[in-house]
């Protein structure tokens, strides 16, 4: 089965959060393209009385995970309610060729920034304190949204990750079904704990010549790694979910491949499967 993790279309809910939270707009209400964030324009514009310190609960949360302490549920628990950071760069929007023949920029539009992950993928990178987006890009400015903000307009920008702390050891991934949560300010349960995905799952199988059963496990992506390489729990970009199917023992190749055909076709018609699921393979046993 071939990696889900392509973009989808946003569910009524998301794109009706989208509708009344703004989307691509900060907690101002203004829009992030094109935006002039000239002298006086900080983040202590929104929030008048922020130090640029992290959330100690959001802190304790990371500080659990890069310890072994904690899995990537508690810390994506703990991001509703918390004040981040985006990361706004010069983006040059016209330039001029001088006299003596050298590229002067003349104007320059304030841009948020992306980031491409190894698979393709677009994230948006937050941050839970300016010494963290310092440490990762010094001429970067950082401007305060609320998290739930922050999601959403990664969802609006078209990005199926947010990246916690880019520059630390290492980045948090929250991908994409928890940033819906965490923009819908609902509870996130990941794919390979999820009742429901393991139903669509099994339910995806029935009827089907030569599959014995169909069952979940997480995917062999979803853990982070620190630089000493020990893994700890979640925190990464995927693959999230593996589904195990076993299969009737002898059947040929032809049958195989049809069987599995027939098992796809099935499994796309479960709306869960879209929501839930950020990422997925498939492992065969006989």
């Amino acid at each position: 089965m071939p990696d889900s993790s392509a973009h989808r279309p946003l569910p009524g809910h998301i794109a009706a959060q989208l509708r009344s939270a703004g989307g691509s707009e900060d907690t101002g209400g203004q829009a992030w393209e094109g935006r002039n964030l000239g002298e006086g324009t900080s983040h202590t514009h929104l929030f008048p009385d922020d130090d640029g310190a992290a959330a100690p609960g959001i802190t304790s949360a990371l500080a659990a995970w890069r310890e072994r302490r904690a899995s990537e549920t508690d810390v994506v628990a703990a991001l509703p309610g918390i004040r981040v950071f985006v990361p706004i760069v010069a983006e040059v929007t016209q330039s001029e060729i001088t006299e003596q023949g050298l590229v002067a920029d003349k104007e320059a539009d304030m841009a948020l920034v992306s980031l491409k992950t190894a698979d393709g993928r677009k994230a948006l990178p937050v941050f839970t304190a300016v010494d963290e987006l310092s440490a990762w890009n010094s001429e970067a400015r950082p401007v305060a949204v609320d998290i739930r903000k922050a999601a959403l307009s990664a969802v609006q920008d078209g990005s199926d990750l947010l990246v916690v702390d880019p520059a630390s050891d290492p980045a948090f991934v929250v991908r994409r079904p928890a940033m819906w949560c965490v923009a819908k300010g609902t509870e996130w349960t990941p794919s390979y704990a999820d009742l429901s995905v393991d139903d669509a799952v099994l339910h995806a199988a029935l009827g089907l010549d030569h599959v014995v059963s169909a069952r979940t496990e997480p995917g062999p992506g979803i853990h982070g790694q620190r630089s000493d390489g020990t893994v700890l729990n979640g925190g990464a970009t995927g693959p999230e979910l593996v589904i195990v199917l076993q299969l009737t023992p002898g059947l040929t190749q032809e049958i195989v491949q049809a069987t599995i055909g027939q098992y796809q076709q099935k499994l796309v018609t479960e709306p869960i499967m879209a929501e839930n699921v950020d990422s997925l393979g498939l492992r065969l046993t006989a």
